[in-house]
């Protein structure tokens, strides 16, 4: 017979509750569990930990690795209110891309909250756009601003605010 501490037995409760989603009471109390892993993984991972700085440490690191996987999973979920940045780069001597962006952007004026402008050298502009709403809309918003022809290259980052609400 295996014995299981409280602790224990409170993690378990909070894992079966996490998957059959019955209610659960949340507290913020840290829990320790274990992970095992190859040894060439690890040492990768304590050169990561190591390249965050002095404050960080194994388990500082994998909670922000945690995290950032939950706001990813939770970007997917239709109907989650979202925030991202779009960041482009395109030349902009490209024929008419300006005045595409601009309209793009003006189309969807409620969505896009900011954006800011960078001469990157005479030929290159980089652009970043603050975006929010629902999911899909934002990355709809995205894959049309990064799909204009001209668009060299854009990257979407989304993030969840909690309670967050749109529109406001």
């Amino acid at each position: 017979m295996v014995a299981i501490s409280p602790k224990m037995a409170s993690a378990s409760a909070h894992a079966h509750n996490a998957i059959y989603g019955e209610e659960k009471q949340r507290t913020n109390d840290l829990m320790r569990f274990s992970v095992a892993m190859p040894e060439d993984l690890l040492m990768d991972f304590d050169e990561l930990v190591a390249r965050r700085g002095l404050a960080k440490n194994r388990s500082e690191v994998i909670r922000d690795l945690v995290r950032d996987a939950l706001v990813e999973s939770r970007s997917a979920n239709p109907g989650t209110i979202v925030m991202g940045t779009l960041t482009i780069v395109y030349d902009h001597h490209s024929n008419d891309l300006q005045d595409k962006l601009h309209a793009i952007q003006h189309d969807y004026y409620e969505n896009i909250v900011s954006t800011m402008h960078v001469h990157v050298d005479a030929h290159s502009c980089l652009e970043v756009i603050i975006l929010r709403g629902e999911t899909s809309l934002v990355q709809n918003i995205a894959n049309l601003i990064s799909g204009t022809k001209g668009v060299q290259n854009g990257k979407l980052v989304l993030t969840t605010i909690d309670g967050a609400s749109w529109p406001a």
